[in-house]
């Protein structure tokens, strides 16, 4: 790697959104997946949320067809604000002007579902030559200590100067839905890559360690990511890009320290609003309460 890559202050991030939703159907037919509302704040928020605290400025989303309420979300909707201002409801517009100061938020469309490589190739001009993030829209992870995941994995990329990937433990039965790394051991939660497989089956799993939706790059990924021909699913697997980029550059891996939340799925989607209702001050009193009162 450039040393130059090295010494440069991770400033972007990229946060692919584009994807159909299938797994929440039919509520995802028209409205985008991350835009589903944890008790009441879209997914997606919580996302650039964790890019912001981890000091990201600047943010592309990667949408496609059918998520133009995210484009709407982090605009400003004057007429709400006049309303709420209006009405003496300060509180709330400060907190819906908040949405739109965030970050420096960007928008670019993928026209093709053609896998996580594809959608990332589109960040090239918006990154240029700079080291940067990327959190899977779908997904939510709480860093432990107050620190957040992408700022672990930005500590990380510092210190041994070489793209990371965000890892954490998964049971045998999960490990055909992820990417999983084959990696050494270096110290604490690190690990330097050997290699990195897709959706392997149990018997082929070199470790129980699995990408996590969390990735800080140097620019040479868009390299790799171009000579990327379609694997699984036949789409271009951006796990695939980073076996070949294995091949002249250093790669890390980070068990990171905190709990991820797949709202991706029906289950946990449930689990993470009670999880997180159980948390919020205005109603996690009556909530637990109500839980109470079932006879499980």
């Amino acid at each position: 790697m450039k040393l130059k890559y090295s010494t440069m202050k991770i400033r972007k991030a990229v946060i692919p959104a584009a994807g159909f939703g299938t797994r929440f159907l039919p509520v995802t037919k028209s409205q985008p997946k991350e835009m589903i509302p944890i008790v009441d704040t879209p997914v997606i928020h919580y996302v650039v949320e964790e890019a912001v605290n981890s000091g990201i400025t600047d943010i592309l989303l990667i949408i496609g067809r059918g998520k133009r309420a995210i484009e709407e979300y982090f605009d400003r909707s004057w007429e709400l604000e006049r309303s709420l201002e209006e009405k003496g409801k300060y509180e709330l517009l400060k907190q819906i002007q908040n949405i739109t100061s965030m970050a420096n938020i960007h928008f670019v469309w993928q026209k093709e579902m053609l896998g996580l490589g594809h959608a990332v190739m589109h960040a090239r001009t918006f990154v240029g030559n700079e080291p940067f993030a990327v959190l899977l829209g779908d997904t939510l992870i709480e860093g432990n200590n107050g620190q957040p995941v992408t700022a672990q994995l930005i500590d990380v990329y510092k210190k041994y100067k070489g793209s990371v990937v965000g890892l954490e433990k998964v049971l045998p039965e999960m490990i055909s839905r992820y990417g999983v790394i084959d990696g050494e051991h270096v110290e604490g939660r690190v690990y330097k890559a050997k290699g990195f497989i897709e959706k392997p089956s149990v018997r082929e799993a070199p470790s129980d360690l699995a990408i996590a939706s969390r990735y800080v790059f140097n620019p040479d990924i868009f390299d790799f990511l171009e000579k990327t021909k379609p694997g699984k699913n036949d789409e271009i697997q951006l796990t695939d890009a980073m076996k070949a980029m294995l091949s002249e550059h250093a790669m890390y891996g980070l068990h990171f320290d905190g709990k991820r939340y797949d709202v991706g799925n029906k289950l946990d989607f449930i689990k993470t609003n009670l999880i997180y209702g159980l948390k919020t001050d205005d109603i996690k009193d009556e909530l637990k309460s109500w839980l109470k009162t079932f006879d499980f």
